[in-house]
């Protein structure tokens, strides 16, 4: 039986959702605040997202999944309570930009799965930059496995090759093969002896290098102080105050000395700091001094506590105010082989904590002094300049022309490319990484500029909600010629369609790639994976086309459709 979906807010990233999914042969219904031009009125409900009419309207009360891709936190929470309300057995894949907030409703609600499109379409990003041309994610084994797809053509090195020695490497997951020429599945493509030929199509998921070098505290204080004179006008104010505070001091000491007081140098040092600070000193000292050494003590007072106060209030605002935090994260910019981000909103942080997680170096470029998220990249030692990046000057003082690449994921697509534009004139060399909303527009704009990558987070986060709709939590999604792939974990139960056939037999007959198998006593991969036979209690980590889930959704109830 299909199931039936309701997505509720056809914005970007929910129109995209609700499009994957009937292309995926989902019954789907959409709900809307106003009509959408193309589509028909049954299709498309029209009314406040969250009115109990509207829902019951596109079936609510018989629909197996609600997807909730609204922009609005506090709108999508009341969808969530009105759709329990009318059907307290839906299933609700719910978009939320608090992750906080979403990760305490995932454990107050069943069925309740709370996704983020800048946690979704991060590492992507990341991964872009990183080198890789990634069309999606898959949680593998504690990690996140950049998936990209590879194109088999007259110079490729895989042309020729057996599939079996390609499935034989562990640093690789073969996820679904395509092939020029007749409609075979990966599993029995191998077990033919099937070689790749040009045309063939193999999506790919790779396992993540992790950097474990870091600088020592003694390199990272190095770096410092070899940066000070580059970046010495962030205290250029406080110096130069320092400096003519010193000078009057020095005047009023060597004014004392010389004048036969019978004072030390000492005395005449103390005396003198004690007077123009305010802090009080011996006032005796000139009491019998002459009316010239009196007067001069006086313009001294006037003068030293003008001088003081003023260097003070300047002193106080760069230790205290902002200005040291941007002295010491400009100090602090690594010089090479570095990432720059250039934007932390949602999904600048999360990239941020994606590359840092991976043992890169990153530096932030963020104009809004106050944003929500720089505490955040502080907590993970990023150094962050306050300046528009769409500046040379900013640029530069990130050291762009030695970065490993820069991502400008501003919410300003104009911005984006005009930092992507400026960067490549600086170092033509640089990978350019650039967030565009309208996937449309993003194509366009990469074909013309010729970036590295442009990318929309609508349309590389919606296949993990579709696929979420579809079936279980998923591990993994891409797209591929319009069709939809989802990764998973299934619980082998005596029930299950699976359940006392071979890997391999199941796989070729239900269009499946299987990665690798959880028993009671052991984890299976490789060749010993096909041979084995499914039992119950087993976890099978599969990959499979969306549009052949129905084969599972017959047979086993979603709770089984699980991920440990």
């Amino acid at each position: 039986m299909k199931p039936r979906i309701i997505v509720c807010g056809l914005g970007r990233t929910g129109y995209k959702i609700f499009r994957l999914l009937r292309q995926q042969g989902a019954l789907v219904t959409g709900v809307h605040h106003h009509s959408i031009p193309g589509e028909r009125a049954g299709d498309v409900i029209i009314g406040e997202l969250h009115a109990a009419s509207t829902l019951k309207a596109a079936g609510i009360q018989q629909a197996h999944a609600l997807v909730i891709a609204g922009g609005d936190d506090a709108i999508n929470l009341w969808i969530v309570m009105q759709a329990r309300v009318l059907n307290p057995r839906i299933r609700i894949i719910n978009r939320f930009f608090n992750s906080s907030l979403g990760e305490r409703l995932d454990q107050a609600l069943s069925d309740h799965l709370s996704m983020s499109v800048a946690g979704l379409a991060a590492p992507v990003f990341a991964f872009a930059a990183l080198g890789n041309q990634a069309i999606g994610q898959l949680k593998l084994f504690q990690e996140t496995w950049p998936i990209h797809e590879e194109r088999i053509d007259d110079n490729h090195k895989w042309r020729g090759r057996l599939l079996s020695e390609l499935w034989e490497d562990r640093s690789r997951m073969l996820i679904y093969y395509l092939p020029v020429e007749g409609d075979i599945d990966l599993v029995s493509a191998m077990i033919a002896g099937q070689r790749l030929k040009v045309g063939d199509r193999l999506i790919v998921g790779t396992q993540p290098r992790v950097r474990s070098v870091r600088k020592s505290m003694f390199a990272k204080l190095l770096k410092v102080f070899t940066s000070l004179r580059q970046f010495k006008h962030h205290a250029q104010s406080v110096l130069a105050g320092a400096v003519v505070v010193m000078v009057i001091v020095m005047i009023a000491t060597l004014t004392y000395v010389s004048a036969e007081m019978n004072l030390s140098v000492v005395d005449a040092l103390y005396f003198s700091v004690g007077m123009i600070t305010g802090a009080g000193g011996n006032d005796q000292v000139i009491e019998k001094a002459p009316d010239s050494i009196k007067i001069f003590t006086v313009v001294m007072m006037l003068v030293g506590a003008a001088v003081f106060g003023i260097w003070y209030a300047l002193l106080n605002d760069f230790i205290l105010g902002t200005r040291f935090k941007q002295f010491w994260d400009a100090a602090t910019v690594p010089h090479r082989h570095h990432y720059i981000v250039c934007g932390l909103g949602g999904l600048g942080l999360k990239i941020v904590q994606q590359l840092h997680a991976s043992g890169h170096e990153v530096v932030v470029i963020e104009p809004d002094g106050n944003n929500k998220y720089v505490n955040s990249a502080r907590s993970l030692s990023i150094p962050i300049i306050h300046a528009d990046g769409s500046f040379t000057a900013t640029l530069q003082a990130a050291n762009v022309k030695s970065a490993a690449a820069v991502l400008a994921v501003t919410g300003n697509d104009a911005i984006n490319i005009e930092i992507a534009l400026k960067a490549k004139a600086l170092t033509p060399k640089v990978p350019v990484i650039v967030h565009y909303t309208d996937p449309d527009f993003a194509r366009m704009a990469q074909q013309v500029f010729d970036f590295e990558a442009v990318l929309s987070p609508a349309e590389l986060a919606a296949p993990a909600f579709a696929a979420a709709a579809l079936g279980g939590r998923i591990l993994g999604n891409g797209i591929t010629a319009d069709t939809l792939w989802v990764a998973f974990a299934t619980l082998i139960t005596p029930s299950h369609p699976f359940c006392g056939q071979r890997v391999k037999d199941a796989a070729m007959s239900a269009d499946f790639v299987p990665m690798y198998l959880e028993t009671t006593y052991q984890t299976i991969h490789g060749w010993d994976l096909l041979e084995t036979h499914l039992s119950g209690g087993d976890i099978l980590y599969l990959t499979m086309p969306a549009n052949k889930l129905y084969q599972l959704w017959r047979y086993t109830p979603t709770s089984q459709v699980m991920v440990k």
